[in-house]
């Protein structure tokens, strides 16, 4: 069974970043063709996760399944995970790019910690 410290990380919830180079994503279409076939990808954590156009997550998290379903809701990325049984609560998340092909994830809207993913 995973431990509760790192599910917290699954949550897209690590220490913050500077919004150095990050500008927000506010439209679907525009996360979705960043998302495309790709895989996010946070090695620290031993993250990789799918995110794809009809709603769905899945991956896995040092080895332990993840899936989960998001929806884009008034400009940001909302979803609901579960980490092998442990449930991660919904959350709508700031989605910010940057030139470097990856993605920030700032936990209720933009207000909380945030995890910056490698798109791969």
């Amino acid at each position: 069974m995973p431990h509760l410290p790192f599910a917290l990380a699954v949550t897209f919830a690590a220490s913050a970043a500077l919004a150095d180079g990050f500008v927000p994503v506010t439209d679907r279409d525009r996360f979705v063709a960043l998302v495309g076939a790709r895989a996010l990808q946070h090695p620290v954590f031993g993250i990789r996760l799918e995110v794809t156009p009809d709603g769905q997550i899945r991956g896995d998290a040092l080895g332990w399944e993840v899936k989960g379903t998001w929806d884009w809701k008034d400009g940001y990325f909302c979803r609901e995970m579960d980490w092998s049984g442990t449930p991660i609560p919904f959350n709508c998340q700031l989605v910010e790019e940057d030139q470097d092909q990856r993605l920030r994830f700032t936990v209720d809207r933009g207000q909380g910690d945030a995890a910056t993913f490698r798109l791969r």
